[in-house]
């Protein structure tokens, strides 16, 4: 993605039309206050949602009459609004979380809001009070799941109730004040038709995925931050059929899998002593004894490889991961280094070995500078020779350029061959024609 920041307004309406005053959120933390005071708040808890935000809206309303200063009826509505925002939802975060273009919202000071639109940056009018609003926002977001920031733990991951991935930094780490990053999710999963359409992929790249999810290959998706690797994770994983049993490990609960038969797990940080942490390792581990059909780990990036290579080694072929990288060779040697740091005895060898028996497919997906998204190698693991591992492409897309108007043209293709998988692909009853291995598309 390039580091161009635009104005919010050369894209989008925003949802206040310039910065609050002072003043004003002198006024809106008043009458928060205030709404807080009030007696019989506790005698809401018992009614339907809507009922509660109806009584509280009438009760603010009424505090707001009672207040000296003017204001007109879109600027009375408008602050109700903001307060009800602080009482039911995130404070100023409300408005970008309800807007499904925004697909990154970074907080970087109170002061400094972002917002990624279709993979570009964007200033925003948003502004938290002080660096004290912001932790108290930051603060209700990790309680919700049982997490906690402080001090002695100043970094957190948690998602919030739609699924979207936050990550939270607050002094002494973060300088300046609390760090705050929402990844949003779309509230519609993509499908694989989606993808096409997006020209994420080609038909034949999804026929032959397809079937590889089918056959029982053992697949790693690499990418870079931001790439897509989730999103392509839940598209493959739907590929899955509904009668096999899949555990799911994360370190924050992201994944949106359709099937039924789903067996959930996350993370869990050290509590106050420093005590209790469980790590993906821990779960891989575990998962192991939960008979799987198929393991899926959200991302791979630490001694947990050992294990995630040693399980797709020991009959729990099908198992799906990410793992970060700007290729696919790279992918690989990353998960050399991974398992290294698990288990420093082990000959770069014997690794290498591992991955090569463990590995079928490695997926490639870039975000280009437009800020699209293309799978841009779909490679397969064949083997070793010379003590490395041998790979061949499969599918390809060639970046040939920019237009004027920013958009990145180039051409998907095939390597014309068929791969050394095929014959699985076929044992599996998925009789592939070799005019998908061969078939260009050309993106002008």
């Amino acid at each position: 993605m390039a580091a161009t920041t635009m104005n919010w307004l050369d894209s989008a309406q925003t949802p206040t039309s310039q910065p609050p005053t002072p003043e004003y959120q002198n006024l809106k933390f008043e009458l928060h206050r205030k709404l807080l005071r009030c007696g019989n708040l506790e005698s809401l808890v018992a009614l339907p949602d809507d009922r509660q935000r109806a009584e509280i809206r009438a009760a603010l309303v009424r505090l707001l009459e009672q207040e000296p200063v003017p204001l007109n009826f879109l600027e009375q509505r408008r602050i109700v609004d903001e307060v009800l925002h602080e009482v039911f939802g995130l404070g100023p975060l409300e408005p970008l979380l309800q807007d499904p273009t925004i697909s990154d919202i970074l907080v970087t000071t109170p002061k400094m809001v972002y917002v990624e639109r279709h993979g570009r940056l964007y200033d925003t009018p948003v502004e938290f009070r002080d660096n004290q609003h912001l932790l108290r926002i930051i603060e209700k977001i990790v309680s919700t799941i049982g997490r906690r920031i402080d001090e002695s733990c100043p970094m957190v991951d948690a998602r919030l109730a739609d699924g979207s991935r936050v990550n939270a930094v607050i002094p002494p780490v973060a300088v300046d004040g609390p760090i705050l990053s929402i990844r949003r999710f779309g509230r519609d999963t993509l499908t694989d038709d989606a993808l096409i359409r997006n020209l994420t992929w080609t038909e034949g790249m999804r026929d032959f995925l397809r079937a590889a999810v089918a056959a029982r290959l053992n697949i790693v998706v690499s990418g870079g931050t931001g790439a897509g690797k989730t999103t392509l994770l839940n598209v493959l994983s739907s590929f899955i059929p509904d009668g096999e049993r899949i555990v799911t490990i994360e370190d924050a609960a992201e994944l949106q899998l359709r099937q039924r038969h789903i067996a959930r797990m996350e993370t869990r940080p050290a509590n106050v002593e420093g005590a209790g942490v469980i790590r993906i390792r821990d779960l891989v581990i575990n998962a192991l004894r939960m008979r799987p059909d198929r393991i899926v780990v959200g991302e791979v990036r630490g001694e947990e490889a050992l294990d995630m290579m040693q399980a797709m080694n020991t009959g729990h072929d099908g198992s799906l991961t990410t793992i970060h990288a700007n290729s696919p060779r790279d992918g690989l040697s990353r998960l050399e280094v991974m398992m290294g740091m698990a288990n420093s005895s082990m000959s770069i060898q014997s690794i290498r070995q591992q991955i090569s028996s463990a590995v079928d497919l490695l997926i490639h997906i870039s975000r280009m500078s437009d800020g699209s998204r293309r799978v841009t190698h779909i490679t397969e693991c064949v083997g070793m020779e010379s003590g490395s591992i041998t790979s061949q492409d499969i599918f390809t897309f060639e970046k040939e350029g920019v237009t004027p108007s920013g958009r990145v043209i180039g051409r998907f293709g095939g390597a014309g061959i068929r791969p050394v998988c095929d014959e699985a692909l076929r044992t599996a009853g998925f009789q592939l024609p070799a005019s998908i291995f061969q078939t260009t598309l050309e993106i002008r």
